[in-house]
């Protein structure tokens, strides 16, 4: 049984509602809600669902404990997504919530996931404000460009790498000639 973590399972759920279609944002803690989402997905109709990513019995029955109960009235459903292998753990899991699987069985890259609970609407939920939505997206956007500038970072350090190694194997050539 492959063993996988919350960005696995954050990368399949952002497939399975399709960033092509909702706005899709990890780690959303502040600027808009008093607790933190671990994924808020924001529908074109101006809905807000809330994904808590569990990889461990322990971090279900952990969730149980906080005083927030994953209540807002900007929160139109609440899911959980979990790895297949807990399954046997949904009875952690609120009634109310829906429950996404991700598969480890997957061979591919990508791993699937699939609903096997859907959550309830929440009534008192309202639509997201435009200010509130622009918030979403600019929140979003601030990762992107974070990201960016890792992976820009990790090529450069990569690049003088390698360019270190290749004068460092021209300094042993000359060394060995002389």
């Amino acid at each position: 049984m492959k063993k996988i973590n919350s960005l696995d399972i954050e990368c399949a759920v952002a497939d399975y509602f399709s960033p092509r279609v909702n706005l899709i944002v990890p780690n959303v803690s502040w600027g808009l809600i008093f607790y933190e989402v671990d994924l808020l997905v924001v529908t074109p109709s101006g809905y807000c669902y809330e994904v808590e990513i569990k990889t461990s019995r322990g971090d279900l029955k952990a969730d149980l404990l906080k005083r927030h109960g994953h209540r807002s009235k900007k929160m139109r459903r609440l899911y959980f997504a979990i790895p297949d292998y807990m399954q046997k753990d949904v009875e952690f899991i609120p009634a109310r919530a829906g429950v996404l699987v991700v598969s480890t069985a997957s061979n591919c890259q990508r791993l699937p996931c699939k609903c096997i609970r859907d959550p309830e609407n929440n009534a008192e939920a309202r639509k997201l404000s435009d200010a509130e939505r622009f918030q979403v997206a600019r929140l979003g956007t601030m990762r992107i460009w974070t990201l960016k500038n890792i992976v820009r970072q990790l090529n450069w350090e990569a690049a003088m790498t390698q360019c270190a190694g290749e004068k460092n194997e021209s300094l042993q050539k000359n060394y060995r000639m002389g």
